[in-house]
């Protein structure tokens, strides 16, 4: 799964935890030069430790991506102490986990901020160093919940399904001008990040991801594959995801049904909501705690380390070879029995 040759500028916003956190390390290992752009100041030095310890060139860079100003100056300062940015990786986010009545406007309007417009700011800057050059590659990091809405996150399924209509569009775009920059997407499944300890939250019960869960190394390993194989238009990451996409688009007035049902309870857990968890909504949660979270968050005992369907999303070839010769065998089969 290897990049074309070492010492790419990688670029990867929301670094200092979770996906983001375990993509820059995966970059790093490839011996990538790698923007560490975040908030919080204890994520960033524990993800440049990573990266550093990895086989990487980390530079940390405290941006808000809701701010275009900063993520304009994070990127020019990529490239004047790192070089031309081949691989910008935009992955930054945060959430409110409430019903949408009890989310307030203001709280509703910066999710949008940091989720869709930070993707987009993000992406202006990457462009607008990539075009003339006529080379380089975004991943946006996409989720399940880009085609499918669920209760409780409305603020973030609103905030993909939007990075999702930017996405097509953009490459749209791309196509007709036969750019050599390319964009590609990966919609992840549930993922075992510190976002369930540092959100905010109106939940009575501690939030929690919807099963199966799966580790970030494996969303980090989607992510390097992406960014080194840009041509398809996205990549799916585990079963769920696929299961979920092809439900929707099947049935989706069963689904609605079902998660009116079920969605309130499988995305909590038994235990009360830590009476002193931090919210990264505003300001970072590592500032408000004082701690590096890490990519990993509290469910490693229920996440898994690999997805057959992130295999199989990369491998579309050999299973259509596959295909190809059991049918073949099959048909041969069906000619001698007769």
């Amino acid at each position: 799964m290897s990049l074309p040759g070492s010492g790419r500028v990688v670029v990867v916003t929301g670094s200092s935890g979770g996906i983001g956190r375990a993509s820059a390390i995966a970059f790093g290992r490839q011996g990538c030069d790698v923007a560490l752009v975040a908030r919080g100041s204890k994520g960033l030095e524990g993800a440049a430790d990573e990266v550093r310890q990895a086989g990487g060139k980390p530079l940390t860079i405290p941006t808000d991506v809701a701010d275009p100003e900063q993520v304009e100056q994070a990127a020019a300062r990529v490239e004047a102490e790192l070089g031309p940015i081949d691989i910008w990786v935009n992955v930054a986010f945060t959430s409110v986990f409430a019903p949408f009545a009890e989310i307030k406007l203001d709280e509703f309007k910066r999710v949008t901020e940091v989720n869709y417009l930070g993707f987009v700011y993000g992406t202006a800057a990457a462009l607008k160093r990539m075009r003339p050059r006529d080379r380089g590659t975004i991943v946006q990091v996409g989720s399940a919940l880009a085609y499918r809405g669920i209760p409780l996150q409305s603020a973030y399924c609103g905030s993909k399904h939007a990075i999702q209509g930017f996405h097509e569009s953009l490459r749209c775009e791309l196509l007709h001008d036969k750019s050599n920059v390319h964009v590609t997407m990966v919609q992840m499944p549930a993922v075992n990040t510190p976002q369930f300890s540092w959100v905010l939250s109106r939940l009575p019960h501690q939030a929690q991801p919807v099963p199966p869960i799966y580790q970030p190394e494996v969303a980090a390993d989607a992510v390097v594959y992406a960014a080194a194989n840009p041509h398809r238009r996205e990549y799916w990451v585990g079963g769920s995801t696929a299961a979920t996409l092809a439900a929707n688009a099947i049935a989706p007035g069963i689904l609605d049904r079902y998660l009116a049902k079920t969605g309130f309870k499988s995305q909590q857990t038994s235990d009360p909501k830590p009476a002193d968890q931090p919210t990264n909504l505003w300001e970072p949660a590592d500032g408000e705690s004082g701690r590096d979270f890490g990519a990993h968050g509290i469910f490693d005992s229920q996440a898994s380390n690999r997805s057959f369907q992130l295999w199989a999303s990369q491998h579309h070839g050999t299973l259509a070879a596959g295909a190809g010769a059991a049918l073949l065998a099959g048909i041969g089969l069906m000619v001698k029995t007769r």
